[in-house]
């Protein structure tokens, strides 16, 4: 559950509240009187929530992810090198 602040607590205390953000990678909620909360996140964490998102997007390629997902938790899958990964995808580099 994310940590959660007053607007006025906020702006009294804005840098140690993003120190606390970027060193901890927690999540800020800040409630506003009268409007609608916003959340402080670190922004490469906001990065990789959006391309998180994007990748699952399309169906055939979340079932892909999650698959891949699965199997390195079950550990059924053998190491590959990376030039065998990119053959077994179709990027050989076809020069």
């Amino acid at each position: 559950m994310p940590n959660q602040t007053s607007y006025t607590k906020a702006r009294a205390n804005l840098a140690k509240l993003c120190q606390q953000v970027t060193a901890n990678r927690e999540i800020i909620i800040i409630n506003r009187r009268g409007a609608e909360d916003v959340a402080l996140v670190a922004a490469d964490e906001l990065s990789g929530l959006l391309e998180t998102a994007h990748l699952l997007r399309s169906p055939e390629n979340a079932r892909r992810l999650l698959t891949t997902l699965r199997r390195a938790q079950a550990r059924t899958g053998k190491p590959q090198s990376v030039k065998q990964l990119r053959r077994e995808v179709g990027l050989d580099a076809e020069d």
